[in-house]
């Protein structure tokens, strides 16, 4: 259940990108949920300074009519209530490998267990980028009452608590973030392996999430082909305003020419144009 997390650094204006290797061996199903084993790439854009004529002012810039819900009500999928939980630890080096065996006996314990109504959907290590961080990426069906539950029940752990011990002398820094899914994006379900996992992630301006998920909606479709998209997430608390997109391949290669093949369509050129303006 160990993802090695490949962070690949490329900074181009407000953009950074970095990969992430699996920690494990493919997914699995379990307890309705899945351990995703594979190469991650993160990529995290910050979209701003756009040209005065672009699309991009207008998705940014536009002002648009008040809306009566919260984005939230509006992106979210309708038909069920999970929540995300997205964890970044960055590991002391020297520990990196004694931190992966501490999670790989305690983590999956609580992803089994039915007292807790969350489930391990995956969890990686960097590969290129940033060195040395450890991902997690849990799904609580329920909400909030499921994440309140859960962390309530894992006060009284012992067994939690004491890992929580060990790992925190492991540890460099952590954060985390509350996410929701996009309602266009099919949840993360277990697939074939061994693959690799990118993760993009983009932090938008204040107001301009219903313009990116209209777009996305529409733009998601170039890449339904290879069953490349995994998962589509926004933030709710931690850093707001951010968007987490999940692809898995093959292997490095594959994601190339995946990636290549989307040329193909007409309409991904303004995609990505769109997307890259700095």
């Amino acid at each position: 259940m160990q993802h090695n997390l490949h962070l690949t650094a490329a900074l181009r204006g407000n953009m950074a990108a970095r990969v992430l290797q699996r920690v494990g061996k493919g997914l699995k199903q379990t307890k309705n949920g899945l351990h995703t084993n594979g190469q991650v790439t993160v990529l995290v854009r910050s979209l701003s300074g756009f040209g005065e004529d672009s699309w991009i002012k207008s998705l940014f810039v536009r002002k648009v009519d008040p809306r009566k819900d919260a984005h939230s009500h509006l992106l979210a999928k309708k038909e069920d209530n999970n929540l995300y939980k997205i964890q970044f630890h960055n590991v002391k080096p020297e520990c990196l490998d004694d931190y992966n065996e501490l999670c790989a006996e305690i983590l999956p314990t609580i992803h089994a267990d039915p007292e807790y109504p969350c489930e391990l959907v995956g969890t990686w290590n960097t590969w290129y980028g940033e060195q040395d961080q450890a991902v997690h990426l849990w799904r609580y069906r329920g909400g909030y009452p499921a994440l309140t539950e859960v962390m309530s029940k894992l006060r009284q752990n012992k067994e939690f608590t004491d890992y929580r011990k060990e790992r925190g002398k492991m540890l460099l820094s952590r954060r985390n973030q509350l996410l929701l899914e996009f309602s266009f994006w099919n949840e993360p379900v277990p697939r074939p392996g061994p693959n690799i996992y990118e993760l993009r992630s983009y932090q938008l301006r204040p107001g301009t999430m219903i313009e990116w998920g209209n777009y996305w909606a529409r733009a998601i479709e170039f890449r339904q082909q290879n069953q490349e998209a995994v998962g589509g997430f926004f933030s709710q608390i931690g850093r707001l305003y951010t968007v987490h997109h999940l692809w898995a391949y093959k292997d490095l290669q594959s994601r190339e020419n995946t990636r290549n093949l989307a040329w193909q369509h007409d309409g991904w050129d303004e995609v990505v144009y769109y997307t890259d303006q700095n």
